[in-house]
């Protein structure tokens, strides 16, 4: 099983959201879509899980490595709505991982309002994720 990804590029944050299962057979492509996030954006990544089914050990060793590499490039991680399984344990070494309870409460972090048309708002997802589908209004 692996998972299904959105990026999508605010005024002054990134927002990667996930769908599935966060599990050894997903961790590459996870890892695929930090590397897209790092690639086409400036600014915190908030990574949305509000979709995703739930994670494994490797999973959230997953999402710390994602947090070392967005502070290697002077970006930082947050998340969003962690699987109700159990919370992230980061390793000692990861940079602070803040966790908001939704989407919206990441985005009002930010001052980040999503409407339809923002003006500079770029998205990418892969195939499996149906189009026109938001996570947060």
């Amino acid at each position: 099983m692996t998972i299904d990804w959105r990026y999508t590029v605010e005024e002054n944050l990134g927002v990667l959201s996930v769908a599935g299962f966060l599990g050894p057979d997903a961790v590459r492509r996870f890892s695929g879509a930090v590397g897209w996030a790092l690639a086409r954006g400036t600014g915190p990544v908030v990574v949305d899980l509000t979709e995703l089914r739930g994670w494994s050990a490797e999973g959230q060793l997953a999402i710390t490595e994602a947090a070392r590499r967005l502070m290697e490039a002077g970006r930082s991680l947050e998340l969003a709505a962690i699987p109700a399984d159990g919370s992230l344990v980061p390793a000692g070494d990861c940079p602070p991982v803040p966790v908001h309870p939704d989407l919206t409460a990441a985005l009002a972090a930010h001052s980040a309002g999503r409407t339809e048309k923002a003006e500079g708002r770029h998205e990418w997802r892969t195939t499996g994720w149906p189009a026109g589908e938001r996570t947060a209004e």
